[in-house]
């Protein structure tokens, strides 16, 4: 199980990116896939995640600016961005697990068992 993380950038505030999670060695339809963030000093918490039956689920920090999708067919899990603020600034990791989520927007990493590298959101004030 192998998940690859790409998109992160630098964008000032107010700005949109879009996260791509390649994921290698599992079907995503089994899998719950989740975006989790850790700033500089911070623990790290959850954002988005998205459940194997499509289901998606946001922390109230990034509710309605975030949006997370998955396409099957690509392997490929996504987090659209909008409105980005500089607390927003972390380094962004995609994580899954197999099986059904319980938790709705209750996200934490301990949830996850499979983690792929971060890549670095940077938002400018």
């Amino acid at each position: 199980v192998q998940l690859q993380a790409s998109g992160g950038g630098f964008v000032q505030t107010g700005g949109s990116l879009r996260l791509s999670c390649s994921v290698f060695g599992f079907n995503i339809d089994d899998y719950f896939i989740g975006w989790l963030r850790q700033s500089p000093g911070k623990e790290r918490e959850g954002a988005s995640v998205i459940t194997k039956e499509g289901v998606a689920y946001h922390a109230d920090s990034v509710k309605g600016r975030f949006t997370i999708s998955s396409d099957s067919a690509k392997s490929a899990v996504y987090l659209q961005m909008n409105n980005l603020k500089p607390e927003d600034t972390a380094t962004y990791y995609c994580a899954s697990k197999s099986g059904t989520y319980y938790y709705a927007d209750y996200i934490l990493p301990e949830m996850f068992d499979f983690w792929g590298q971060g890549t670095l959101v940077t938002v400018s004030s």
